[in-house]
């Protein structure tokens, strides 16, 4: 039996679809803002605060692992309905916020292991979605491209471990817009755009992130965007990146002279 604490977003569609393709026993702890998966009759809602309900399904399933997949709006602590476990555990949730989200996500699994729950990588069942080492499109990043992405990956490096910034572009080896909580998107549509010179998207984990609950994660949509916003190129994470609709992200970046390579 396997726990699914499912958010926001198409990664924890993927990821349920190949649990059942797989015919796995399951459930799911519905984490989204409006109960998205409330027609699921395994499926239960439940408030984050109320953590002595949250372990006491868990056991009631004799469920031993769990994955978190998608994005988790946590609520505002005055607002949660607590009960009395979430009373007991509220104060490490609380510090760890002020940290930043990955914190909250750490909290969340050390609460869970010391009440004998795993939590296990997102993918696990979904290996398909990371990319392995290589150039995956026509057009491939030339030398000086490729030491843009050092760059990136150094820039990355020594931000806070604590925050949002998994993203960063380059361009004329320089940084030209680095990411916010407000996440990818966003970032790219505040790089300055340049006639001439053509930006590169860098995204990959942070420094000390817990890579079983937080992948970077891409889609058609981000070549979209890199596209429009002059970005010729992604560089990410081989098996530490997720990509959503892998085959038509590619022969959209095929199609537009982006390339997308995994280091």
């Amino acid at each position: 039996m396997i726990g699914l604490f499912l958010g926001e977003k198409d990664l924890p569609i993927q990821i349920l679809k190949k649990i059942k393709k797989k015919k796995l026993n399951y459930f799911i702890i519905d984490l989204t803002k409006n109960n998205k998966f409330k027609k699921n009759k395994n499926s239960f809602f439940i408030n984050i605060g109320k953590f002595g309900e949250i372990l006491k399904l868990i056991k009631s399933k004799k469920c031993s692992k769990v994955i978190f997949a998608g994005n988790i709006i946590k609520p505002k602590i005055s607002r949660l309905k607590l009960d009395f476990k979430g009373l007991f555990y509220i104060p490490r949730i609380v510090k760890a916020a002020k940290l930043g989200d990955a914190a909250v996500l750490k909290a969340l699994i050390k609460i869970l292991s010391e009440n004998k729950i795993k939590v296990i990588r997102l993918n696990t069942f979904n290996p398909e979605l990371t990319l392995k080492k290589g150039v995956y499109t026509r057009v491939k990043p030339s030398k000086e491209e490729k030491e843009q992405i050092l760059k990136g990956i150094k820039t990355l490096k020594n931000t806070n471990s604590y925050n949002h910034t998994q993203a960063v572009i380059i361009r004329d080896n320089k940084v030209i817009s680095l990411e916010t909580r407000n996440g990818t998107k966003e970032m790219i549509k505040r790089a300055p755009k340049s006639k001439i010179k053509k930006g590169i998207l860098i995204k990959l984990p942070k420094a000390k992130q817990d890579l079983r609950v937080d992948l970077p994660t891409i889609g058609i949509d981000t070549f979209k965007d890199c596209n429009i916003a002059g970005i010729k190129g992604i560089a990410v994470k081989s098996n530490q990146n997720i990509i959503l609709d892998k085959e038509i992200s590619i022969k959209y970046a095929n199609r537009n002279k982006l390339f997308l390579v995994a280091i």
